[in-house]
């Protein structure tokens, strides 16, 4: 009955047409999300298909950056000086070792690691991915490898591959011209463009190297590899290769060089040799040099303070960093001052008593020949170095037409050659002692400026500039050490234009001359400070020499103590700068070494070596046959320094003579020059050795327009030392030689006034 009443209550009709409509709901929202998916399918396939096709590639594929080939640098005659060799690196891929720790106490004894070498490592570890290899040790010796072979069963994760890394033939002897490269450091990344350094390592960090980075370098190239989804390579697909860095073919002469170098011998200095004629720079040395090898695998600190602390200074450019007082080698370029303002004539004379005062003083200047030169004219005076000539000189011209006359020929600003770091040096002035001191000018000082002493700083490459620019005859070109550029895919070959100088008033050729024919007495004069040098050369030689003091005499001394009794560091520099041949300049060569004695005795023969290489192919000059003392006698040598300034009350001289014009004194003999060549002419290169030497460059005759003047280089701040391994900055030098004619006149001397 029951059962009965509950079939009573079914409503199939209801039930079917619910089921129905349940059925469709669920059909519809099938086909609603089949419609998405499609949808979906659609914009994945069709319309974002390339978007998801790159991506896809990018998880299957990796670009690896393939580094350039570094370009190779040779001298003017294609020897190697700075070269790609053969290297192996141990590397170390970080997630085939499980235990890294123990892997590197256990390969420490075989391979000889360092804590550097770790410590370097770690670091790098840190900025690559687990999947890459590290090196650990790189510039592998053969024991070396021979040493991992052995053992490498035992060393998983751990493989040598090869590589190139930079060699520099030359060493230690163009270690400051050449520069070399190291790790790119932080600093490094900041300044450079990434793209163009993607795969590259290494990067210069000083002289050629650094200065022509852009040219050196190359553009990278890519492998493109297979990876799985770990980022495992598996198989290359791709290889996009890149471009090699050019070569450079220097102006350098790497025989003369190495010469120049011999021939200091374990003196401390710098040689610059430049030719007259195209401004390529021959030879640049700076003594002591330095091993750059060690920085390119990365200097240990240890290392880096032993050059840092060495006190011969190894890391110091003196041939562009080294500011000295130029000493008697200012006195040419004085006389032209005073011939260009008429301030004298070569026939000019003076008398030298040994002493010379300024009006209504005691205080004493002293010519380096105590007992006098007597009467000389323009020549004996400059054959001599009679110092008291040319403070009356100075005297007559004034500090503002001294240094009017002198700017010309580069003193006082950088050369603008093409390696970094270079210094200023310093043109004394008015205006620089009233910005810089805060302090009025004095004659007193303008004497010392006269002789090469007092605030003067002159840097050898200047000075071999300033002698370049006379052997021209007031022309010349900016010093340069690049003469060409090579494309080493298609072997063209690019030569590099010199700059020329502004040029001087043509007016002026006859005291150019003037001034050749004294620096000509010189050497080939007897009684002349550099005859013992030049006398018997197979050229004429157009020179001066000087002798810079680091310290002065007290009013009170008579005599100069001995050299050997004088403290290293108290010891004058020595100073020669010369060309030749006189009529037709082919080298311009100055010469410098610290605390060597007298410019005659030290510095000439270094330089006449230089000369007889470059124009004879061979060394004549024999050294031995010098004294080994580096002291000359009164007669021939020169004593040129600035005097203490205390006035101790000496009395006055009974007459002190000027500079008297006399037209009707003859001049001198050796006054006739033959006249230079009307267009400059490169001179030829010597056969090549290693590669054949670039074309000749044809150097444009100078015209106004073509003239350009430089300004202030903001190099002249010298970059402090970096400690950072694989890098080092130029130091900072220690308190400049001559110093000494930076003291404070006497309360007798009155400045002059004021324009």
């Amino acid at each position: 009955m029951v059962l009965d009443s509950f079939d009573a209550l079914k409503d199939l009709y209801e039930e079917k047409r619910s089921f129905t409509r349940r059925v469709a709901v669920a059909i519809l929202f099938c086909l609603l999300m089949v419609c998405l998916l499609l949808a979906r399918l659609g914009d994945l396939q069709l319309l974002q298909h390339e978007y998801f096709s790159t991506r896809a590639d990018d998880n299957r594929m990796r670009v690896v950056a393939m580094p350039p080939v570094r370009g190779l640098i040779y001298d003017r005659n294609g020897t190697l000086l700075a070269q790609n060799r053969p290297s192996f690196d141990l590397e170390v891929t970080r997630d085939q070792v499980e235990n890294l720790d123990m892997l590197l106490a256990t390969l420490a004894p075989v391979m000889n690691l360092t804590p550097g070498d770790i410590a370097r490592f770690r670091d790098r570890a840190r900025k690559t991915p687990r999947y890459r290899g590290v090196a650990l040790k790189t510039n592998l010796t053969p024991e070396e490898v021979a040493a991992f072979e052995i053992n490498r069963f035992a060393f998983k994760g751990v493989d040598i591959n090869a590589g190139l890394t930079r060699n520099y033939p030359l060493a230690a002897k163009a270690s400051h011209l050449i520069g070399y490269v190291g790790g790119i450091s932080e600093a490094d990344y900041a300044k450079l463009d990434e793209r163009l350094y993607q795969g590259v390592n290494v990067i210069g960090k000083l002289g050629i190297e650094k200065s022509h980075e852009d040219e050196l370098r190359g553009t990278p190239g890519a492998r493109i590899v297979e990876a799985n989804a770990s980022g495992r390579p598996l198989r290359e697909l791709e290889q996009r290769p890149g471009a090699p860095g050019r070569n450079l073919y220097l102006s350098l002469d790497a025989k003369l060089q190495e010469v120049a170098e011999q021939a200091l011998g374990d003196l401390a200095g710098a040689v610059a040799a430049i030719d007259p004629q195209t401004g390529e720079v021959l030879a640049l040395v700076s003594k002591p040099g330095f091993d750059p090898e060690p920085f390119v695998g990365g200097i240990s600190n240890r290392q880096y303070r032993e050059l840092l602390n060495d006190p011969a200074r190894p890391l110091y450019n003196r041939a562009l960093q080294g500011t000295y007082p130029p000493g008697s080698t200012i006195k040419p370029f004085m006389t032209f001052a005073g011939l260009s303002t008429g301030e004298t004539t070569d026939h000019s004379h003076a008398f030298c008593s040994g002493t010379y005062y300024l009006p209504n003083s005691t205080r004493k200047y002293r010519c380096h020949k105590r007992s006098g030169h007597g009467t000389v004219d323009l020549f004996s005076s400059m054959a001599k170095s009679c110092d008291v000539f040319f403070y009356q000189l100075a005297l007559g011209l004034g500090i503002d037409r001294v240094q009017d006359a002198l700017a010309p020929f580069g003193f006082g600003k950088a050369t603008g050659i093409d390696i970094p770091h270079e210094r200023n040096g310093l043109l004394p002035s008015r205006e620089w002692k009233r910005r810089v001191r805060k302090e009025n000018w004095f004659p007193g000082e303008t004497l010392n400026i006269g002789i090469g002493q007092g605030y003067w700083q002159v840097t050898p490459l200047q000075m071999a500039q300033a002698t370049a620019r006379l052997a021209m005859r007031g022309g010349g070109y900016q010093p340069h050490m690049v003469h060409a550029y090579e494309d080493p895919l298609t072997g063209a070959i690019t030569g590099v234009t010199p700059t020329p100088l502004p040029a001087f008033d043509p007016a002026r050729a006859k005291d150019f001359e003037a001034v050749i024919s004294t620096m000509e007495s010189v050497m080939h004069e007897p009684g002349g400070t550099a005859y013992r040098v030049g006398k018997d050369a197979p050229y004429r030689i157009a020179g001066k020499t000087g002798t810079a003091q680091v310290a002065g005499l007290a009013q009170s001394e008579e005599l100069a103590p001995t050299f050997d009794s004088t403290p290293l560091h108290l010891r004058d520099h020595a100073w020669f700068m010369a060309f030749a041949p006189t009529d037709k300049p082919r080298i311009a060569v100055a010469v410098l070494a610290e605390h060597a004695g007298h410019g005659g005795a030290v510095a000439a023969p270094v330089a006449r070596q230089v000369m007889d290489q470059y124009l004879l192919g061979k060394v004549l000059y024999n050294t031995a046959n010098l004294p080994a003392t580096t002291e000359t006698s009164e007669a021939e040598g020169e004593f040129d320094g600035y005097v203490a300034p205390e006035d101790l009350g000496a009395p006055l001289p009974s007459a002190v003579a000027p500079i008297v014009p006399s037209p009707s004194a003859p001049v001198g003999a050796n006054a006739a020059v033959a006249n230079p060549p009307a267009t400059p002419a490169t001179g030829a290169a010597s056969s090549a050795t290693a590669r054949p030497a670039p074309p000749v460059i044809t150097i444009p005759a100078q015209s106004p327009a073509a003239q350009r003047t430089h300004g202030e280089n903001p190099a002249d701040a010298v970059e402090a030392a970096n400690p950072e391994a694989g890098f080092v900055a130029p130091v900072v030098p220690p308190p400049r030689s001559g110093d000494a004619g930076e003291r404070a006149p006497p309360d007798d001397e009155q400045p002059q006034p004021t324009p």
